[in-house]
């Protein structure tokens, strides 16, 4: 495995952790306290490893191989919440003692 797919691993892990956390300071700013504490939090850090996951999503795609359908796929994994891991999980389950499944 490439030094690229295992930082786009790490990269999928962070960006669904963040939209966690965002998605948690959202209720506690709408529902709970109205305190906008939480999404002053974790929507900097949010941001910041949502473009980290779009990088290593095309560095992946490239050292690797991947298809356009794929690489597109990854990148449009980031928007609904907790997407990337399911993405990272269709592509990488080498780890896992198959082979690559084809996402088109």
């Amino acid at each position: 495995m490439s030094a690229a797919v295992r930082w786009f691993r790490i990269a999928a892990v962070a960006e669904a952790v963040s939209w966690v956390g965002l998605l948690i300071g959202m209720v506690f700013k709408y529902l709970v306290v109205e305190n906008e504490i939480g999404v002053q939090i974790f929507g900097p850090v949010h941001g910041g490893v949502f473009i980290v996951y779009v990088l290593t999503v095309l560095a992946a795609a490239r050292a690797e191989r991947w298809r356009p359908s794929t690489w597109i796929l990854g990148l449009v994994s980031s928007v609904p919440p907790l997407m990337t891991l399911w993405f990272e999980r269709r592509v990488t389950p080498a780890e896992r003692g198959s082979g690559p499944v084809p996402v088109s």
